[in-house]
């Protein structure tokens, strides 16, 4: 399965939460579907997605907030899970696109290419629901349940190791920033 027809498959649902990206191709492809103010791109910090979306579902606990990953970022802040497990918002929804390289810097190959398993790591951090997804109709079925679920959720969609074309997006980095703390700003005062 690629990733982008798991965004396709989501996009959706993901009107009404807050969605933090990594880097690279998982941002460019939700871009090309189409921006909206309540997606933050989270550029030039890898590692960092699982961490922010975080602080999101601790400091808006009755917001939903989906968090849109990759193994390379995962696997270089392996901490991020047991911090993830240790405070488990049960407004949080962490899903991992693992193809099984770091595809957005050169496609050089990841742990996971080689045995390890980023849903049995979230596991034995304390994320008892994680799993691993490898359809399109999996991953759906798997992220509707989460996001309706009242727990901390970890799903991880293996996916090919293709991307789009370019990784730059045409949104200004500090304009994004703007505009997802005006969306925030907003659902404060609703």
């Amino acid at each position: 399965m690629q990733r982008l027809e798991c965004l396709r498959a989501i996009y959706g649902h993901l009107e009404k939460c807050l969605v933090v990206t990594i880097m690279g191709a998982v941002a460019a492809e939700l871009q090309s579907l189409g921006h909206r103010t309540n997606f933050f791109y989270l550029q030039h910090a890898m590692g960092l997605a699982s961490s922010t979306g975080l602080g999101l579902a601790l400091c808006l606990p009755h917001q939903k907030v989906v968090v849109l990953d990759g193994d390379g970022s995962v696997l270089m802040n392996l901490g991020g899970l047991t911090t993830l497990a240790r405070y488990r918002p049960a407004n949080l929804v962490h899903v991992i696109f693992d193809n099984e390289s770091l595809l957005s810097v050169g496609g050089f190959p990841t742990a996971t290419s080689t045995g390890s398993d980023l849903a049995a790591l979230a596991r034995a951090a304390g994320i008892e629901g994680a799993s691993t997804v490898r359809t399109v109709d999996e991953f759906t079925e798997t992220f509707d349940a989460a996001l309706h679920a009242t727990e901390l959720a970890c799903v991880v969609a293996k996916v090919e190791a293709v991307g789009p074309k370019g990784y730059v997006t045409d949104l200004a980095l500090l304009e994004n920033r703007f505009q997802f703390q005006r969306h925030i700003d907003h659902l404060k005062w609703k």
